[in-house]
């Protein structure tokens, strides 16, 4: 005979809510699906893969990795903000889709501040600028003058809204007319990178530091206050002159569909945060140049909230558009 937790349980996802689970208590229960909303092979697909092998070792259930690229991250969002709320369908939060896109898109297909529950942060690394050798700059500088020498001839590549308004940036700050070449995702556009393509490119380090060390790309500068450790020898955007750049960084974290309940928020964020700060997990994030920044809930609600509000003032300076 079942105890009467478990025969109240039933009884009551039979009469009312039968896909919200009575109680956290024993979540997971079954296989945990985790919407990644970019192709395989960028920085979000290594985190959500080194994230679900060690939440399946932990909860003793599956993690499906599911990849929905599109929309600069936005179809795979909204796919997640549609969710069943049980805590069942994850969603890898991606600072471009969450805090960029709803300002760019008429219709991103969720509103962010209230389809979503957030989880916890969960990386964050600073923006690359690269180019493809044949591109014969070897400073922000000489590029700037390069494109004005040529302007509407030089490429740049973008993965999703974040890397799409580094580049409006910069054209905006050097008064430069450069072709702006959208990609679902990272894997698609350092391929086409590698090739010559394109020829410019702002990324982050889990997609181009590999290829940065075998001399196959070439890396101008990095945003933020200091040089990235995984690159010493390349200098910061404020010290190649353009401090305007600040401390611009992506950023990724863990969100599920809102009015899912708190007590599997709170699981999800127990599992989360202790998975990143695990040091066989954060030996995995040091070559893909991602700081594990994991925290509560409360913390990335208020994060979110912040920084959509400053990306929009971005936009707006910048003017850009999704295309």
């Amino acid at each position: 005979m079942k105890p009467l937790h478990h025969l109240m349980c039933a009884l009551t996802a039979a009469l009312i809510a039968p896909t919200v689970p009575c109680s956290a208590a024993d979540f997971p229960e079954k296989p945990v699906r985790f919407i990644v909303p970019f192709p395989p092979g960028g920085g979000t697909d290594a985190l959500a893969r080194i994230l679900a092998a060690k939440l399946s070792e932990s909860w003793g259930q599956q993690v499906i990795i599911d990849n929905r690229g599109g929309a600069q991250g936005s179809l795979g969002t909204a796919l997640g903000a549609k969710a069943v709320a049980d805590g069942y369908t994850i969603t890898l939060g991606h600072s471009g889709a969450l805090v960029i896109n709803p300002h760019m898109y008429d219709n991103p297909g969720y509103d962010t501040l209230k389809d979503f529950a957030p989880v916890t942060r969960g990386t964050d690394m600073p923006y690359i600028l690269i180019l493809h050798p044949s591109v014969p700059a070897k400073t922000m500088k000489e590029l700037a003058q390069l494109a004005k020498q040529h302007p509407g001839k030089l490429t740049f590549a973008s993965t999703s809204a974040g890397p799409q308004l580094m580049g409006e940036l910069f054209r905006l700050m050097t008064k430069t007319d450069m072709v702006h070449v959208p990609y679902k995702g990272a894997g698609p556009a350092v391929i086409d990178l590698l090739g010559g393509h394109v020829g410019i490119m702002f990324s982050v380090p889990s997609s181009v530091n590999p290829h940065i060390r075998a001399g196959k790309l070439r890396a101008l500068s990095v945003s933020g206050m200091k040089r990235e450790e995984s690159l010493p020898d390349v200098p910061t955007m404020t010290e190649a002159g353009f401090k305007d750049f600040g401390d611009a960084r992506e950023w990724y974290g863990i969100v599920a569909p809102a009015n899912t309940p708190a007590d599997v928020i709170g699981k999800l964020n127990s599992a989360i945060v202790r998975a990143l700060n695990a040091p066989d997990v954060q030996k995995r994030l040091q070559p893909l140049a991602q700081k594990a920044v994991p925290g509560t809930a409360a913390d990335f609600s208020d994060y979110i909230r912040t920084q959509f509000g400053l990306w929009g003032k971005v936009v707006k300076a910048t003017g850009a558009k999704a295309n």
